[in-house]
C-alpha cells in the first residue's frame, strides 16, 4: 500500500483504539496521525544512533515538517557532522533550539553541573534540554509532537503508548514497539546510516561529558548520565500547550 492510500484509508476510520494502533504498521500510524491529529506537526530528533529511521519515515510523508534539534553545546563533533549530512540528504526543515544562556556562561555561573550528582544533572538537563524543547513546541505552535522513543530502549519506556495527549497537544511514538532488528532492517532497506559513533560501541549518544560506550557502562541504560538516570527529561516533561 502506498503512503497516499494508507493516508486515505486511515483518515476514513474513527479514532482508533489502543489495540488498533498497536496493529498498525509504523507508516500507517504516521499517516493516521498526520490526518487525524491537530497540526502543526513537529518531530524531535537527537540525531542519535538510530535517528535516521524517524527522520526518513516522517520526511517521506510530510517533507516540510519542522525537525526540532536541541543543541546543548556539548555534543560530539560526529553528531554535528551527522546532523549536517542528514539535513542535506533528506532535505530536512531543521529547527535548532538551545538554552538562552550559553554553555560557557553556564559553567562560569554554576560549574560543571553534570559532575554534581543527580541533582546537578537534572538542573543541567532542565536548562539545556527541557526548557528549549518547551520553547520550541510553543514557538512552532505544535499540535502534535512525533518522537522516536522505543519501549525496548529502557525500563522507563517499556509501557510507552503509541499515542498520548496533554491538554490540546498530542504526542506520537510510531516505532514504540520496534526492536533493534526492526530498526536495522529499515536502515538497510533505505540505505540509511547509523550515527558514526555506533561502530565504536556507543548505543545511546548525547553529550560528550555524560555518554559512555556500552563496554564502559556495562549496559545500555547505564551508558548515559553515569547510570544515575536514563532519561534527559525531554520525554518526562509536561508537553501540553502553555498559555
Amino acid at each position: 500500500m502506498t503512503t497516499t492510500s494508507i493516508s486515505r484509508a486511515v483518515a476514513e476510520q474513527p479514532f482508533p483504539t489502543a489495540e488498533a494502533l498497536e496493529a498498525m504498521s509504523a507508516e500507517e500510524r504516521v499517516a493516521w496521525a498526520l490526518e487525524a491529529l491537530p497540526g502543526r506537526h513537529v518531530l524531535s530528533s537527537s540525531f542519535g544512533a538510530q535517528s535516521a529511521v524517524m527522520l526518513h519515515m516522517l520526511s517521506r510523508q510530510e517533507p516540510d515538517m519542522p525537525v526540532v534539534f536541541i543543541d546543548t553545546g556539548y555534543l560530539f563533533p560526529e553528531t554535528y557532522r551527522f546532523v549536517d549530512s542528514l539535513v542535506e540528504r533528506l532535505d530536512l526543515n531543521l529547527k535548532v533550539y538551545r538554552s538562552e544562556i550559553s554553555s560557557a556562561w553556564q559553567e562560569a555561573r554554576y560549574g560543571r553541573r553534570w559532575e554534581e550528582g543527580l541533582g546537578g544533572l537534572e538542573a543541567y538537563n532542565r536548562e539545556n534540554k527541557v526548557a528549549p524543547m518547551a520553547r520550541a513546541l510553543d514557538d512552532l505552535n505544535a499540535g502534535t509532537w512525533f518522537s522516536g522513543l522505543r519501549r525496548g530502549q529502557s525500563t522507563s519506556r517499556r509501557d510507552k503508548p503509541i499515542v498520548e495527549s496533554s491538554g490540546q497537544r498530542w504526542k506520537v511514538h510510531p516505532i514504540a514497539d520496534w526492536t533493534d532488528r526492526d530498526v536495522h532492517r529499515y536502515l538497510t532497506r533505505f540505505d540509511l546510516p547509523y550515527h558514526p559513533l555506533w561502530e565504536q560501541g556507543y548505543v545511546s549518544i548525547g553529550d560528550v561529558h555524560s555518554t559512555r560506550t556500552l563496554a564502559e557502562a556495562g549496559s545500555a541504560e547505564a551508558s548515559r548520565f553515569f547510570g544515575l538516570k536514563r532519561e534527559c527529561g525531554l520525554h518526562e516533561m509536561e508537553f501540553g500547550q502553555s498559555g
